[in-house]
C-alpha cells in the first residue's frame, strides 16, 4: 500500500525546519517534535504527515465507535485529535460554555506523504498511488530557503484578553475548594482562556517561536486548512507499544532560576511539596483505575511515580504508569476508557467533570484534548494539548488556555500564579 525508501540524515534540524516548510502547501499537515528530549518511550524524533486521501470529522456522537470503524477500515497510518468534549461521548455530560474556536471534536486523515525521522535516518512512505511524485518532492525539499519573516509583519492582534478576571479567578477556586471541603470532589483541573479577535497571525512562525521558546517533547503543528493547533506540549497523554500501554501524567509546576544553584533548589523544592507531590498521586491512583478498565489483571503498574523533569520554562512532576492491554480490547477501547485524560479532569473523574463544566467559561474544545497519531498494527501516541495557541483563520479568532490543580491545599492566589506562568510562552509569541 505505501513505498518506502530510507535515506541518510546529515542534518536532521535543517530538514526538520525544511520538511515543515514545505509542508505549508498542503491542506492537512500534522508535524510532530521531540526536540530530541531524552526519553525512555517513544518511536521517531520527528514526524511529518500531509495531503489527506480519507479523513473522518465529527462531533461528540459516537465519535469512538466511528473512530474505530475508520481506524480498523483504513488499517494505515491516520494522524489527528481528540477534543476534550469527546467525554460527551463517554458519560453522560454536556458542553454548553461559549466556543469562539469551532473546531470539529473529532478529526483524524489518513496522509499520502510520512517522513519519520530517527537517529541519523529519514525514512519515507508514500501511498502507492503517488510514489512517483517522491524523487520531486525530494528535490522541492532540499531546494527550501528557511524563511524567518523578519522583514515583514507576522500578525495583527488587537488585544489578549483574559476570559476571566484575577478577581473572578479567585472567586471560582474558592467555590470549587468548597466543593472538596463538602467531600464532593477530591481535585479538580480549572482552566481560563486567552483570546484575541479579529486576528491574523502566521501559524507556523508561531510555531517556530514557540517552539523555540519551549523545546517540549511532544510539540506539534497541525493544519486543517483554516484549522490549526499550535503546540508545545511537555506531556503525554497515551502510547500503545503492541500490548504495552504508558501513560505519563504531569502534575506539579515551578518555575525556572537563570541561577543554577537557585533552580537546582526549586528543583528539589518541588520534590518535596506535599501540595505538588498529593496532586500527582491523586492523578495517578486515577489513571490506574482507568487503565485497569481494559488491562490485564495485575498489569497495571507504577515504574515512576512524582519524579521531577526539568523543561526550558518550567520544573514538572511526572509519573510513568504503565498497563498490559487485555486480550479481546482494541486500540480505540484504551483510550475510550482513559479519555479525557486524568491531569485534565480531576478526581473522582465524572464529578470532577461536572465541577469543571460549571465552573469554566469557555468550551475546552481542542484544549486539553489530544494530537497524534495510529500505526498501521494499531499502536499509537497522543500529546495531551496544553501550551498550545489555538487559531481559526476563517473567523480570525486566537485562543490559549491555561489551568491548574485545585485541591484542598491550593491557595487561589497562587494557583492564579500558577496560571499565569503557564501562560507566559503564548503570551510571549502573540506580542512579538
Amino acid at each position: 500500500m505505501r513505498t518506502s525508501v530510507r535515506l541518510p540524515l546529515p542534518d536532521s534540524n535543517l530538514l526538520k525546519s525544511k520538511l515543515i516548510q514545505w509542508a505549508q502547501q498542503f491542506r492537512e499537515v500534522v508535524f510532530l517534535d521531540s526536540n530530541n528530549y531524552p526519553q525512555q518511550y517513544g518511536s521517531y524524533d520527528a514526524v511529518l504527515a500531509v495531503d489527506a486521501l480519507t479523513a473522518i470529522q465529527t462531533d461528540a456522537h459516537n465519535a469512538f465507535e466511528d473512530l474505530k470503524q475508520y481506524q480498523q477500515t483504513t488499517k494505515d497510518w491516520i494522524f489527528g485529535y481528540l477534543s476534550y468534549d469527546l467525554k460527551n461521548d463517554t458519560e453522560n455530560l454536556q458542553s454548553r460554555s461559549f466556543d469562539g474556536l469551532k473546531f470539529p471534536e473529532l478529526y483524524f486523515f489518513q496522509p499520502k506523504k510520512i517522513f519519520l525521522l530517527k537517529g541519523n535516518e529519514l525514512e519515507i512512505r508514500y501511498l502507492n498511488m503517488c510514489d512517483d511524485e517522491l524523487t520531486e518532492d525530494l528535490k522541492a525539499i532540499e531546494s527550501i530557503v528557511i524563511s524567518t519573516f523578519e522583514d515583514k509583519p507576522l500578525q495583527h492582534i488587537p488585544v489578549i484578553r483574559q476570559r476571566i478576571s484575577r478577581e473572578e479567578y479567585i472567586k471560582k477556586v474558592t467555590g470549587m475548594l468548597e466543593q472538596i471541603q463538602r467531600g464532593d470532589i477530591y481535585e479538580a483541573n480549572f482552566c481560563m482562556e486567552f483570546y484575541a479577535e479579529d486576528s491574523s497571525v502566521n501559524p507556523l512562525e508561531l510555531y517556530r517561536k514557540l517552539n523555540a521558546i519551549s523545546t517540549p517533547p511532544f510539540a506539534a503543528f497541525f493544519k486543517n486548512h483554516q484549522q490549526f493547533i499550535v503546540s508545545a506540549s511537555p506531556e503525554r497523554y497515551l502510547r500503545k507499544e503492541g500490548e504495552h500501554l504508558i501513560s505519563q501524567p504531569i502534575k506539579g509546576t515551578a518555575k525556572r532560576d537563570t541561577d543554577p544553584v537557585a533552580d537546582a533548589k526549586i528543583k528539589e523544592e518541588l520534590l518535596q511539596n506535599e501540595k505538588e507531590r498529593s496532586e500527582n498521586i491523586m492523578i495517578v491512583d486515577l489513571v490506574r483505575n482507568d487503565l485497569s478498565r481494559t488491562a490485564a489483571k495485575g498489569s497495571v503498574a507504577v515504574p515512576e511515580l512524582c519524579q521531577a523533569y526539568t523543561f526550558r520554562q518550567v520544573h514538572h512532576l511526572i509519573s510513568t504508569v504503565t498497563a498490559t492491554l487485555a486480550p479481546g480490547f482494541s486500540a480505540i477501547d484504551a483510550l475510550r476508557t482513559t479519555f479525557p485524560m486524568g491531569s485534565m479532569t480531576g478526581a473522582p473523574k465524572i464529578a470532577a467533570m461536572k465541577s469543571i463544566e460549571s465552573f469554566e467559561e469557555t468550551k475546552r474544545g481542542v484544549y486539553s484534548g489530544a494530537l497524534g497519531y495510529f500505526t498501521p498494527e494499531g499502536d499509537f501516541d497522543f500529546n495531551v494539548i496544553i501550551r498550545t495557541i489555538l487559531y481559526n483563520q476563517e473567523n480570525q479568532y486566537v485562543s490559549f488556555s491555561v489551568g491548574s490543580a485545585i485541591t484542598a491545599l491550593s491557595d487561589p492566589e497562587q494557583e492564579y500564579e500558577e496560571c499565569l506562568l503557564k501562560a507566559k510562552a503564548m503570551r510571549q509569541v502573540l506580542a512579538d
